[in-house]
């Protein structure tokens, strides 16, 4: 072997092999009747990740999460996931693929109770997997204190874990998280945030769209911002984080 042919393949060797993409957004165009909500936006997710989508009320930020998950159809464009196109396929079949969605204002069902909601998460199964309650259960141990008590009782961060509990028992490969923060007292928000970076640490991709910027970019690897229906930044989370525009606009601070 030649000394070039054996650096070629000492590289092929040695070189490390990229993550997969899990999601993929190609020049997406989303409308809500006349109104252009997504305007040909770029983005990927690899595989074990958490990525960040940041933007005020309005951004495109829920839009984009309903077109992944098969509850709006593009206009044009298309949504990839695991390397298929999966845009204008139906929601349930979306779920049976591995993409969870916890909506955005949690959406639970507030007259069945706390178990009977996660089961309606499993329904890809046809039944649910006890080990998978344990899960939940042992991510979210009050879920497992009022398993008997109807949702709507709930108090407001009872109801976010039970709704991203609920996504969990499809046992996603990729969770979409829409404003998991929204309305909770801060220490609510903080055990959140923990118990999102233990659901990735447990294998599982996630995609967050988030209003608490500083909170979100704390715990992603990469960050988008997303604004009037375009993406205009893009860049690793700690990046993101220390950018003045980012600061000024996301976290409330103000330039010198």
């Amino acid at each position: 072997m030649t000394a070039a042919a054996h650096l070629a393949h000492r590289t092929a060797v040695t070189a490390p092999v990229p993550t997969p993409t899990i999601l993929e957004l190609a020049d997406l165009h989303v409308s809500h009747g006349a109104i252009s909500a997504l305007r040909g936006i770029d983005m990927a997710v690899r595989e074990g990740e958490v990525v960040a989508l940041l933007g005020a009320n309005g951004a495109g930020k829920t839009t984009t999460l309903r077109t992944i998950s098969g509850l709006h159809r593009p206009a044009a464009g298309a949504v990839r996931f695991c390397g298929e196109r999966i845009d204008g396929i139906p929601s349930h079949s979306v779920v049976g693929l591995g993409i969870g969605h916890s909506p955005e204002g949690r959406r639970v069902f507030a007259d069945m109770t706390v178990l009977e909601n996660l089961h309606m998460g499993a329904y890809r199964f046809k039944r649910l997997r006890q080990e998978d309650l344990e899960r939940v259960f042992a991510l979210f141990p009050r879920l497992a204190e009022r398993r008997t008590q109807q949702a709507g009782t709930l108090s407001g961060g009872e109801q976010q874990m039970l709704a991203m509990g609920r996504a969990l028992m499809g046992r996603p490969e990729l969770l979409l998280l829409d404003e998991p923060s929204m309305g909770l007292a801060p220490l609510i928000v903080a055990q959140i945030f923990e118990i999102i970076k233990e659901i990735n640490a447990q294998g599982t991709t996630v995609l967050l769209v988030e209003q608490n910027a500083a909170q979100a970019l704390r715990i992603a690897d990469r960050g988008y911002v997303l604004e009037t229906g375009r993406i205009t930044m893009h860049a690793p989370a700690h990046e993101l984080l220390d950018d003045p525009r980012i600061r000024t606009a996301y976290l409330g601070e103000t330039t010198p």
